[in-house]
């Protein structure tokens, strides 16, 4: 075990867990151990951990809920960062919403729409935390985290703590700025606007029922696998090369949403990547077109 880890022995900066496996995180349920996995509490213990971290230089990633990430069957080394309960809080002032970066962004979609609030019928049914839909400009239907977006509170990976307003996110497809400055949303304010109850529960009912009747959810997987490419769907490419079903061990694409991968049992990353690479040969042959991939890889290859 690696000796930085006596480092966090007299520090304040959550629970610590050494040689987690990451099949525990993820809602692949894949993933080999990571070196320590650390769960701060409040944006204290976040800002000294992230002052610790960078002042040893010890690598470092962020998780959420586990979703749309694929970790290597050897694991990762370093610090995995999962914000504990202390972030999970939601807050209305009128149509202004204020939650914490841990919360689940498919359970704000539905308090949201209970307030009578309409801009984020979009995220019913979608998995992950309001850190990560940050990060990711998550989005469905038409409509994504950047519509509704004001300001986030972010700690820097050197413990600083700064906030960013929505002119300073550089908001794009799947992409925010943090995609090139690392850093952790633990705060996150949306401007929602006052709308008609019904419809807006019709509207999270209609997503929601699509959701369960298009998507495997019944199965471990991490969502769409690949990005959309421009006036295309992945989802189509991959049904029309005739990929559906296709299995490599114990990773499928799935019969009922071919932009899925689900994991059939006893699945390995290495299952996985060598059916996402077999899907993107296949494309590129037949339709010329690279699929990239919307999971993040992380881990020792």
């Amino acid at each position: 075990m690696h000796q930085w880890l006596s480092l966090f022995a007299n520090s304040n900066v959550g629970e610590i867990y050494l040689n987690e496996p990451m099949t525990r995180h993820t809602t692949w349920h894949i993933g080999g151990p990571a070196d320590a996995l650390i769960v701060p509490e409040n944006r204290n213990q976040l800002q000294e951990l992230l002052m610790l971290l960078n002042r040893h230089h010890i690598t470092w990633i962020q998780i959420g809920h586990g979703s749309n990430i694929l970790v290597t069957d050897k694991g990762i080394r370093g610090v995995v960062i999962k914000l504990g309960s202390g972030f999970k809080y939601a807050n209305f002032q009128k149509e202004i919403l204020n939650a914490g970066g841990a919360f689940s962004l498919s359970k704000l979609s539905m308090l949201s729409g209970k307030q009578g609030l309409t801009g984020l019928e979009f995220a019913g049914g979608i998995p992950g935390s309001i850190g990560g839909a940050v990060y990711m400009n998550a989005g469905a239907h038409g409509s994504d985290v950047s519509r509704i977006f004001k300001s986030a509170a972010i700690v820097l990976e050197t413990g600083e703590l700064v906030n960013y307003a929505v002119e300073d996110m550089d908001f794009a497809y799947r992409h925010s700025v943090l995609h090139d400055y690392k850093g952790i949303v633990v705060d996150a304010t949306l401007v929602l606007r006052y709308g008609e109850r019904r419809e807006i529960a019709a509207a999270l009912a209609s997503f929601k029922d699509r959701r369960c009747r298009t998507q495997p959810l019944q199965s471990p997987c991490a969502g769409s696998v690949f990005r959309n490419p421009v006036n295309d769907s992945a989802a189509r490419l991959i049904e029309s090369a005739g990929l559906k079903g296709t299995r490599v061990g114990g990773a499928e694409v799935s019969l009922q949403h071919a932009n899925f991968i689900v994991n059939t049992g006893q699945t390995t990353a290495e299952d996985v990547l060598t059916l996402m690479h077999q899907i993107q040969k296949k494309i590129a042959t037949e339709y010329g077109i690279s699929l990239v991939p919307e999971v993040f890889i992380v881990g020792e290859r």
